[in-house]
This record gives structure tokens, sequence and C-alpha cells, in this order.
């Protein structure tokens, strides 16, 4: 049983996956469908956590917009996402940036790898 979900998994995954990490700024493309069109819309960030495994990797990227922080959670190996592209790579020490959550203006910045 275990081998057989293994496999619909594999054909489930996109052989290119972009290289990214907890605490890079990246550009999401994903498909939007409006009626009968469908549109990419582009949607940057921080990424604040990468989580599960196999073809169920998750990712969730943060950014404010209008004062306001706005979050989305993001398949990895979602047809709906077409490209991520890294703009900044971040230095964290941690796997999880929850504590970003709480703030506001520089103090929610993540330093920058040189």
């Amino acid at each position: 049983m275990n081998e057989i979900i293994k496999e619909i998994e594999a054909e489930q995954m996109k052989e290119a996956v972009s290289d990214f990490r907890v605490g890079d700024t990246v550009k999401v493309y994903g498909k939007i469908k409006e009626g009968n069109r469908e549109r990419i819309q582009v949607f940057e960030g921080t990424v604040l956590k990468i989580q599960g495994g196999g073809s169920r990797v998750t990712f969730t990227v943060r950014k404010m917009s209008n004062g306001v922080g706005v979050e989305k959670t993001w398949p990895m190996h979602s047809p709906n996402v077409e490209k991520v592209e890294v703009v900044r790579r971040g230095k964290v020490r941690r796997a999880k940036l929850n504590y970003l959550r709480g703030r506001v203006g520089k103090s929610a910045k993540v330093k920058e790898v040189k």
C-alpha cells in the first residue's frame, strides 16, 4: 500500500522546483481564474514557513498590503503555481518565522545574505 501512494505522489510532483528557504523574499506567480479567462497574479513577500513532505509540501508567504499583513499558503507542486522567483535571500536561524506576525516596520525585516 505504501509503495502505491509513493508512486501516485511521484507522478503529481513537479520536476523543476525553485530553490528557496525560510526568510527569503520571493515572487509567487499564481494562476487566477476569472470566469472563463486565466491570468497570472504576482504575490511578493517573505517566506514564513515550509512544511509537509512529498507532494504535500506547502509554503506560507507574508506581505504587507496597505498596512495590513496578508498571508497566503501555496502548495509547492500545485499546477496553479506557475513559478517561484527568489528576489532576496534572507539570513534566519529559525524554521518558522511566526514572530514576524506581531512586528511592523524595520523590526519586521529579515537580514539579507551577502
